[in-house]
């Protein structure tokens, strides 16, 4: 029910996103692939929970193998589009391999986790064939370049290791350590991606340029105000001031529409599923099962708090999808799998081999 009260809302407001006044012929076509892809998306997550999630432990390399071998051809054979090559071109369909592997890495994490460690954490030395694991396809999700997914593959991995317990010593040195890289990881930036850091801690500084974005999404969910100003009367969606409003802002065109009240009732959407995911994984018995229903709840949650918080100005904008709202085949997909191992693992959570 949450998912079908999601997609519905989603459905709704890409429509709404993409019929704006006067809308290109092109934009339109979208609220209907979107239809399509939605429908594929129950038929995955259908499959998802159809056979016992303890198959994929044992397929999880394998699986891991395949999404990075999909990165790999992303860099050499990768459509560009926007200045970033993010997509494959597979006849009509256009494949997005840095959405998968969020998934992969998640069940190669968990099956390395679930063996167990030291009572008193994970080491150093432990932790390194994960952080080797996670940072291969952070590395060629960030050449693409894509930060905000390359941040959310870095984000789930560090969620997933912090349950599990890292020993404090690592722990302490591995903070340490990040915190020593931050200055060469800032000249490393391109200067887009530098600008776009200081336009979130200061987006004032260039309203008509840099900031500009920014400001007319606050602008947006501000004029909605408590009520909205009603289903597609959202004027900044209409007058084309909000980018990419059927992907990245779409938030921004949800709550210029519905206000503080749809929004709020969205967040609590997103809070009940996150809520849900995290008392599948406290009451699964499975080792296995219990790490990875954490980590696709983390992959679910960071999602939904990054881009919220990117279109109010809270984060910078690193163009990360809301689930089951933004347009988007492979984001879509990807969630529904996510959702179906859900269910799957509550399916068969007493179920201990």
């Amino acid at each position: 029910m949450i998912v079908l009260l999601l997609g519905a809302v989603g459905l709704t407001t890409v429509y709404s996103a993409v019929t704006a006044d006067p809308p290109p012929a092109a934009q339109k076509v979208l609220f209907y692939k979107q239809l399509i892809w939605f429908a594929l998306g129950f038929i995955v997550m259908t499959a998802s929970f159809s056979f016992s999630y303890r198959v994929l432990e044992r397929w999880a390399h394998p699986i891991y193998v395949v999404c990075v071998l999909l990165l790999l051809g992303v860099v050499v054979f990768g459509k560009l589009a926007g200045g970033s090559r993010r997509w494959l071109a597979l006849g009509p369909v256009h494949l997005q391999p840095s959405e998968l592997i969020k998934i992969a890495m998640v069940l190669v994490l968990a099956k390395y986790f679930s063996k167990g460690s030291d009572p008193r954490g994970f080491s150093l030395k432990e932790l390194i064939r994960p952080m080797l694991m996670t940072g291969l396809p952070f590395a060629l999700i960030v050449i693409q370049p894509d930060l905000g997914t390359a941040g959310l593959v870095a984000l789930i991995a560090v969620t997933m290791a912090l349950f599990v317990k890292v020993e404090r010593r690592a722990l302490l040195l591995l903070v340490a350590s990040a915190g020593a890289l931050i200055p060469f990881v800032w000249s490393l930036l391109k200067d887009y991606q530098k600008q776009r850091i200081l336009t979130f801690l200061n987006p004032d500084q260039d309203p008509l340029g840099a900031g500009y974005h920014i400001i007319q999404s606050k602008i947006a969910i501000g004029s909605g105000m408590i009520s909205g100003k009603g289903y597609l009367q959202g004027t900044q969606n209409a007058l084309s001031f909000l980018p990419e409003e059927h992907t990245d802002f779409i938030f921004s065109v949800l709550a210029e529409e519905w206000g503080a009240i749809g929004s709020i009732v969205v967040l609590l959407l997103f809070l009940v599923l996150i809520l849900w995911g995290l008392s599948i994984a406290h009451r699964c018995r499975d080792p296995f099962g219990n790490i990875l229903a954490i980590g696709i709840t983390a992959l679910l949650a960071w999602q939904a708090m990054i881009n919220v918080g990117m279109t109010m100005g809270l984060m910078p904008v690193v163009g990360v999808p809301l689930p089951l709202i933004s347009y988007g085949g492979s984001s879509t997909l990807t969630v529904a799998i996510c959702i179906g191992l859900l269910m799957n693992i509550s399916m068969r959570r007493f179920m201990v081999e």
